[in-house]
């Protein structure tokens, strides 16, 4: 916060009242018009201070009328009630004169927006537009003169419209920017439009006049009427945004009106504004939107042009305005936020406007954004009140004086239990916290500072040093001498200050006692600070040293250090403070740009240790380097995000040398972190951060908040409390619980650890500090052992409150124990069942009233089930139906039920309704609920339409004896059955029985059916019995009044004891047996069955039991049925019946014996599984080689093969496959099978096909005559292949090929008869020979036919010859060679021995036709045709084959 130090302008003698007054916009320069005592005028110029410029008054023998400053220069022109105007020059002390042209009162006096041109207007309407110079002079004729006849009230211009920015243009072609080179030189060709210059002159401006009317000057100096008001306008303003001039007139009376380019206006808005109409207004507009009004009321009222709202503020006496105080006037500073408002009391009211982000200030209505500050006590009637300047001072006229505000620092000061708080310059708030009582001290100066001790508070102002000595609960002046020094400390009756290389051990007289000196080097003491009895002093060359107080003369604790040394690299020192001990000293640092830096440094004295703290690197989840002492995870403090802070002040405590705490602000020119969380910039953009230092941990922090909204600054800390300095005007209202109100200005909060304990001795507050300091450190166990002895419940909570901090329930148990809390205790034994370590700690926070912990353990846990329950607990219902909708749905239902019943409870019956209804529970809560306002339960019954409810609805009008409205909405609801029950009851059987058969409910057509079973109706019991589904009421009617067709019918649809109870009937009447077989066999009787049909002797239902009959039945059973089925030659009915008694070998016998056919499904029936324990394994095999016998002996060979091969026996199974001549299953059992009889077996059958034309079964013969190792049978195959060969296709070589295989397999082959297979393999070696000769003869044909001619003859020689060749194709071949060579009779003659040597065979089998034509044609024999007879054994197409190899042999060269 800060005060207002009130500096009157130093006036010349000659000044009496001042009349106006006005600051230049830029420099802090205020111009002054008075009256003289010569009842003349003058115009003077004052600084800051108040003092006067000298060269800058100007004095004539009339008044002052008007005072314009130049926008930029230091230039001001007034205007005299003569019509004179003058331009005081302050920068060059000139004076100039604008030539004449007014002769009488100036009434509008006002520089253009840029300067360059100055207007005048006088009360006869002349208007004049002079051109100015950059030091005010007249240039020139004017540029512009008007005439209006009447007075001129108000001027002002119309801003340009933006151009380009020249400055930068300027800038950024100087650096070389082609770009804007061009601009300037809009002459370039192809750079496009010249520079926009705008209205840069800004020429134009609007004037009023006395009668109401306005106009405007354009920038051509054409002058236009644009508007008229009712009355004289009292205020014109021109708000650039939008263009639109506001007019608000004499009655108070407010328009709004668009201004085109041309200057035409259009009217918006207008409207009255409240207020006395007799008095003058003091009109201004703030952010363009909101416009105050002081009219000499006890209000400022405001009317808020956007929203179309209007408000007043109001004077609060309890700030020490008076009753029926008046404002005269008031002025907003837009830098600060602040709204000031002068009194006829001459005080000064100041509102501060809520800062902060704009949805925070958006939230706040009206009059909540401003806030009352302490007001500024002045003297006189105040008239006029200005802020101005870029420094933001606040000028204030009160007809005899003007006087200069400017703002302060307050000042505030805290120590051993006193508090000095700065109200105003002159005024302090003392506080002695240890007795209560407060005192508002008046100190005969301005005051720059305090310094507060149980023994007397100190004020200096760096010339004058003022003492109070605090006596009981009284404060009493002890002395004030002079004393420039600029920093102050007080221990005992000592006073401390400085003077250059020395710090003054005063008395509260002034009096020297002692100098503490310091070296050059060591620099000019600047910065003083007392703790305990320690001194801290910082110099200006950033040197510390720290004396000892605690004896009669101080005395060096601590040289002399230099901090550039300590700390290298790090700026000046801004503060140095020491703690109680004295071996620990902290410092704050500035910057090289004299900004705080964010680092705290640390220096310990004893161990010469240096340590920095710095907030840019702490952040909050950077806990293990904040708290470096911590041994587990969690910390019991809040860790705020301290990136974007920096440290203001720092504290230690007077007593506990291990406390420090410092104050951290938001970083000027940093966004705030938290401003999208609603909370105003006082809360949260500074926090107060406690930390605990020590050797061992080093620095912890021990607790952090953020500054509460009643505090504006930290005063100190003393345990267990901390010392703040409130706000003014800030009530105690929203504040934190535990914080304890003591005066106005000051307060104090106590330690988290001691919220609670009160006012508590020295041993409790040292075991509590210790508690602190170890849970801190996080050693849980010292931190118990510190407070085990304390008695206080106090404590106990507040240690059990850390537990849910630390999350150490262990401890919490035994702090539970100590506070007698057995609810607490129970609660969070129940709760150790929670899985998770959150939920168990919320449970314990939730006893401990921590609903916010708990909350938020909750969450971490992510147990939304629980977290909805405490929702529901704590009355959120709202939280707790958006947790439910959704993270915990599977309770959603359930939440809305729980909230209906809280709405109800509340009387909210409408919301409850609705709620029910999304629980689904509205059928029967809301009758319940409704009960009492039958007329509202009927109207929601009809709009709801549910079944539910209409069935509700008419089980309660039929109690109310309503029988007709109960049947309306019975038959809506669709109850049948009370539809029929009603009907019943009025006796209106006929309509109920129609109801029973047209909706077929069974509920209905029972209680029908008891209806006409009491009247004796039978038949119609019967029917609707049947209909209900209760056969048994049916069934019993049939029985007892002897309806045996519909008994039969009912007791097959009824279950099975009805079942056998209806045949048990028919069997006792013995009538009908057909009937209780059935009945018996229906019920699953069928043992009774079948006794009953072989009694009976019924064939047919003897079939249609033995179908039911399965595994389950009883063998015996079984059996029997099976004999009976034989006897009555139902063979396949027994055998059925014999498979499902598993006595298969009778099963087998019968089918052998009654030629019955085995199927597929039959035999794997009679097949035994392998895990059959009934049957052997060997008994197994040869019940399945039975079954595959049989199948043999029924031609089923592939069924006997599966059986063979299920009982082992392979063979037998490829025997039987043999005979089904599978070739395909053949090849594929005999390739699974590995075995080398069923090799040779398959091999053997396979030479029985067509494997001439088939290469496939060639090769499996092949193949398994060699897996089956039975050579002499592959060499005979081999031997037959040869044959083929010759005989089919005249392929010798082949055949040659063939035999040299069959010599190899026979070769190696083992047989038993060695000479048979020596007789074979020579046989075979002699064909092959053979055949090699008759191969060598063709081959050799072609080089010497005669050897191959001489080799043919001697073949024909040969006796074996037909085993291995065929005689026809050896003389075939002669006969082709002899016709080639002409020799026809040769060739002749061997058609002849070919004739006798192959008798009965077609010649033409082995020589073609053409040739043998040929040989007779030579010898001239012609062809008898009987050498050609029918060729019954070739084919035609087998007779072309040999004709034309008989060719190739013929034509071969």
């Amino acid at each position: 916060m800060a005060v207002y130090v009130d500096h009157r302008v130093d006036a010349p003698e000659s000044v009496a009242s001042p009349s106006h007054i006005m600051w230049h916009s830029i420099h802090p320069l205020l111009a002054v018009a008075s009256v003289s005592t010569a009842s003349g005028g003058c115009v003077d110029i004052y600084l800051e201070q108040g003092e006067h410029v000298s060269d800058a008054h100007v004095e004539r023998s009339f008044q002052v009328t008007s005072l314009s400053w130049h926008p930029s220069r230091p230039i001001l022109a007034a205007g005299w009630e003569t019509g004179e105007v003058t331009i005081l020059n302050k920068q060059d002390k000139e004076h100039h004169a604008v030539p004449p042209t007014h002769n009488t009162k100036i009434t509008v006096l006002n520089w253009s927006t840029n300067g360059t041109h100055l207007v005048s207007g006088d009360r006869h309407g002349v208007l004049v537009l002079w051109r100015m110079d950059q030091r005010g002079r007249v240039q020139g004729t004017p540029v512009l003169k008007h005439e209006y006849g009447k007075r001129l009230s108000h001027c002002i211009f119309r801003p340009p419209p933006p151009g380009e920015d020249f400055v930068q243009l300027a800038k950024a072609a100087v650096s070389g920017d082609e770009k804007a080179l061009d601009m300037f030189n809009w002459r370039k060709a192809g750079t496009g439009a010249p520079l926009k210059m705008g209205l840069q002159e800004g020429l134009s401006f609007f004037v009023t006049l006395m009668d109401g009317s306005v106009h405007y000057v354009n920038e051509k100096g054409k002058t236009s009427h644009v508007l008229s008001a009712d009355s004289l306008v009292q205020k014109l303003l021109f708000m650039e945004k939008g263009d639109v001039l506001l007019v608000i007139t004499e009655n108070l009376l407010l328009s709004l009106h668009k201004i085109t380019l041309d200057g035409e206006a259009e009217e918006l808005m207008k409207v009255k504004l409240s207020g006395k109409i007799a008095h003058s207004a003091d009109i201004i507009l703030i952010d363009h939107s909101l416009i105050v009004t002081a009219i000499g009321e006890t209000v400022v009222r405001f009317w808020d042009l956007d929203r179309g709202e209007n408000y007043v503020l109001s004077l609060d006496v309890q700030f020490g305005f008076e009753a029926g105080e008046c404002i005269n006037c008031v002025s907003y500073c837009s830098a600060k936020g602040l709204l000031a408002a002068g009194t006829n009391k001459g005080r000064i009211a100041m509102w501060k406007k809520a800062s902060g982000s704009s949805q925070s200030t958006q939230a706040l209505e009206n009059k909540e954004k401003w806030k009352l500050q302490a007001p500024t006590e002045l003297e006189g009637n105040i008239t006029q009140i200005k802020w101005g300047s870029q420094k933001n001072l606040l000028a204030v006229n009160s007809i005899s004086s003007v006087v200069i505000l400017s703002e302060q620092a307050m000042s505030c000061h805290f120590n051993q239990q006193v508090a000095a708080v700065q109200v105003s310059p002159s005024l302090f708030n003392v506080t002695f916290f240890s007795t209560g009582t407060t005192h508002s001290l008046h100190v005969d100066m301005t005051v720059n500072g305090v310094f507060a001790t149980k023994d007397a508070v100190v004020f200096w102002n760096g010339k004058q040093v003022t003492v109070f000595e605090c006596s009981e609960d009284t404060l009493r002046s002890a002395g004030s001498f002079l004393c420039d020094s600029p920093v102050l400390s007080v221990h005992g009756e000592n006073l401390y200050t400085v003077e250059p290389y020395r710090v003054q051990v005063r008395t509260w007289q002034g009096t020297v006692k002692q100098l503490l000196v310091f070296s050059e080097a060591e620099g000019n003491p600047c910065l003083l600070d007392v703790c305990g009895n320690f001194l801290a002093v910082g110099t200006d060359l950033a040197h510390f040293k720290i004396f000892d107080l605690s004896r009669r003369e101080a005395k060096v604790h601590c040289n002399s250090k230099n901090f550039s040394e300590l700390f290298p690299g790090l700026g000046s020192i801004v503060s140095v403070k020491c703690n109680a001990n004295g071996n620990k000293v902290s410092i704050l640092v500035s910057k090289a740009n004299g900004s705080i830096d964010s680092k705290i440094c640390f220096y310990d004295v004893e161990v010469d240790k240096v340590t920095v703290f710095n907030f840019k690197d702490e952040q909050g989840n950077g806990r293990e380097k904040l708290s470096s002492g911590q041994r587990i995870d969690r910390s019991v403090v809040e860790y705020p995000d301290l990136q974007s802070h920096i440290p203001v002040r720092h504290f230690w405590d007077n007593s506990e040398p291990r406390l420090f705490v410092c104050e951290a602000i938001l970083e000027p020119g940093l966004q705030s972190p938290n401003q999208n969380k609603k909370q105003t910039e006082s809360t949260m953009d500074v926090w107060i951060m406690s930390f605990f230092s020590s050797e061992e941990h080093g620095l912890l922090l021990q607790d952090s908040f953020p500054l509460p909204s009643l505090y504006q600054v930290l005063l100190g800390i003393e345990v267990p409390h901390y010392y703040f300095a409130k706000k003014p005007g800030e009530t105690e209202k929203g504040q934190e619980s535990g914080s304890i109100k003591v005066l106005q200005m000051a307060a104090r909060r106590p330690m988290r650890d001691f919220i609670g304990l009160g006012d508590c001795d020295k041993t409790t507050q040292d075991a509590m500090l210790n508690f602190s300091f170890y849970l801190t450190a996080g050693d849980m166990d010292e931190a118990f052992k510190s407070i085990k002895l304390i008695k206080s419940e106090a404590i106990w909570e507040n240690m059990a409150r850390m537990c849910v901090k630390t999350q150490r329930l262990d401890v919490a148990k035994i702090c539970l124990g100590n506070m007698g809390h057995a609810r607490g205790a129970k609660a969070l034994r129940e709760a150790e069942q929670e899985p998770e370590e959150e939920a168990r700690v919320a449970v314990l926070a939730i006893q401990l009233g921590m609903l916010e912990d708990a909350e938020q353990l909750y969450k971490a846990c992510k147990r939304y089930d629980l977290l909805n329950k405490f929702y529901q607990a704590s009355n959120q219902w709202q939280k707790a139906i958006e947790t439910a909708e959704a993270h915990d749905r599977v309770h959603l239902r359930t939440t809305y039920y729980n909230y209906a019943k809280h709405l109800e409870a509340v009387g909210e019956h409408s919301l409850a309704l609705t709620h029910y209804e999304k629980s689904d529970t509205h059928r029967f809560e809301v009758p319940r609920m409704l009960s009492e306002n039958l007329q509202a339960l009927e109207n929601y019954v009809n709009k709801m339409k549910d079944k539910s409810l209409w069935k509700w609805w008419a089980q309660y009008l039929e109690s109310q004896s309503a029988m007709k409205s109960a049947l309306k909405y019975y038959a809506l609801a669709q109850d049948y059955f009370s539809l029929v029950r009603v009907h019943c009851f009025q006796g209106d059987i006929q309509k109920a029985a129609e109801i029973a058969n047209e909706t077929g409910n069974w509920a209905a057509s029972y209680h029908l059916a008891r209806q006409y079973e009491s009247q004796g109706e039978i038949k119609q019991a019967v029917h609707f019995y049947t209909r209900a589904q209760a056969f048994n009421n049916a069934i019993r009617l049939c029985k007892e009044n002897n309806l045996d067709d519909q008994l039969m019918n009912l007791a097959l649809l009824s279950s099975p004891e009805d079942m056998i109870e209806a045949a048990c009937y028919y069997e006792e009447k013995g009538e009908q047996m057909d009937r209780a077989v059935m009945l018996y066999h229906k019920a699953g009787h069928f043992s009774k069955a079948l006794e009953l049909a072989f009694a009976t002797q019924q064939f047919g239902a003897l079939q249609l039991i033995a179908e039911d009959l399965d595994e389950k039945s009883d063998p015996a059973l079984l059996a029997r049925c099976s004999d009976f089925f034989i006897e009555h030659a139902q063979y396949e009915k027994a055998m059925e019946l014999l498979l499902t008694a598993k006595k298969y070998q009778e099963a087998l016998q019968l089918c052998l014996k009654q030629n019955l056919t085995i199927t597929e499904e039959m035999a794997e029936r009679m097949t035994v599984s392998k895990d059959c324990k009934d049957l052997s394994e060997e008994s197994r095999r040869e019940l399945l080689e039975q079954i595959a016998d049989c199948c043999m002996r029924q031609g089923n060979y592939h069924l006997a093969t599966k059986k063979y091969t299920q009982a082992g026996n392979k063979l037998k199974a490829m025997r039987a496959l043999m005979k089904s001549g599978d070739t395909e299953k053949i090849i594929f059992f005999a390739g699974v099978s590995r075995q080398r009889e069923i090799y040779i077996m398959a091999a053997n059958y396979l030479q029985s096909l067509d494997w001439r034309k088939d290469p496939e079964i060639m090769k499996n013969i092949i193949s398994f005559y060699t897996k089956g190792r039975a050579l002499d049978l592959l060499a005979g195959f081999y031997d037959a292949c040869a044959q083929v060969e010759i005989d089919e296709y005249q392929n010798y070589e082949k055949a040659h090929g063939a035999l040299t295989e069959a010599c190899k397999c026979l070769s190696k082959s083992k047989t038993r008869s060695l000479p048979d297979q020596e007789s074979k393999l020579t046989h075979l070696q002699s064909k092959m020979a053979l055949i090699k000769r008759f191969l060598h003869a063709r081959r050799v044909y072609s080089e010497d036919p005669k050897e191959a001619i001489r080799q043919c003859e001697l073949l024909l020689a040969e006796q074996d010859l037909d085993s291995a060749i065929r005689q026809g194709d050896v003389l075939g071949f002669l006969v082709g060679h002899y016709l080639r060579v002409e020799e026809f009779h040769v060739a002749y003659q061997y058609l002849e021995e070919m004739r006798k040597r192959i008798p009965c065979t077609n010649l033409t089998y082995y020589v073609n036709q053409q040739t043998i034509e040929a040989v007779h044609r030579g010898v001239g024999i012609p062809i008898n045709q009987s050498l050609f007879p029918e060729q019954s054994h070739h084919s035609s197409m087998e007779t072309k084959e040999v004709e034309e190899e008989v060719a190739e042999e013929v034509e071969d060269p």
